[in-house]
């Protein structure tokens, strides 16, 4: 149940919206294949800090995890994002709210940016929109960024759109080479960031 009361499996959540540059919307059938394309071309740089990235997937184990995140997002237990060009139609990344607490109105924000696009600002274009999304449409009261302490370029990302870094948890996770990593937490809070 949510604050609210209202289970969220019965809210009205849209499945699209746009920023500036993207069309930001919830994974359909079919969508495997440009997911598949989009891994496929920026692995190396995905597999330092996504541990779903260890091995390049085929098309088909693509299309399941569309699948199970179209299924995913209709029970509201999970609400993967995917991120497309306005203009050439192209998927620019992947998005989401993940680890939802819908009573308390928590979510946390991942992403992952194509290669072809990264370092362009679309990232942070759809964290904004996601974010904003959260506030107006789910009533969010607390929305976190999680990464690798490592990993510069997305915590830079959290810092642009106005996330406050809490703290790091030490030896937090195994990255895919089997080291324990820290784990950078970053918030906004209703109230004090918006």
């Amino acid at each position: 149940m949510s604050q609210t009361g209202v289970n969220p499996i019965l809210m009205t959540i849209p499945e699209s919206f746009e920023s500036v540059r993207l069309i930001i919307r919830a994974p359909l059938y079919g969508d495997g294949t440009a997911v598949n394309e989009a891994v496929i071309e920026s692995l190396e740089e995905l597999r330092p800090w996504m541990p779903w990235a260890k091995d390049a997937p085929t098309i088909e184990e693509s299309e399941i995890s569309i699948r199970k995140s179209r299924l995913e997002f209709l029970a509201r237990t999970d609400l993967r994002l995917l991120l497309f060009h306005k203009e050439t139609g192209q998927l620019v990344g992947s998005s989401g709210l993940h680890r939802m607490d819908w009573q308390a109105r928590s979510f946390e924000i991942g992403y992952w940016a194509r290669t072809s696009y990264a370092g362009q600002g679309y990232i942070t274009e759809a964290v904004e929109a996601i974010t904003s999304f959260a506030v107006q449409v789910l009533e969010a009261n607390r929305i976190e960024i999680h990464c690798d302490a490592r990993n510069q370029r997305s915590a830079k990302v959290a810092e642009r759109s106005g996330f406050t870094l809490e703290g790091v948890m030490r030896s937090h996770k195994c990255a895919n080479d089997g080291s324990l990593r820290d784990t950078m937490i970053f918030s906004k809070v209703r109230g004090a960031e918006f």
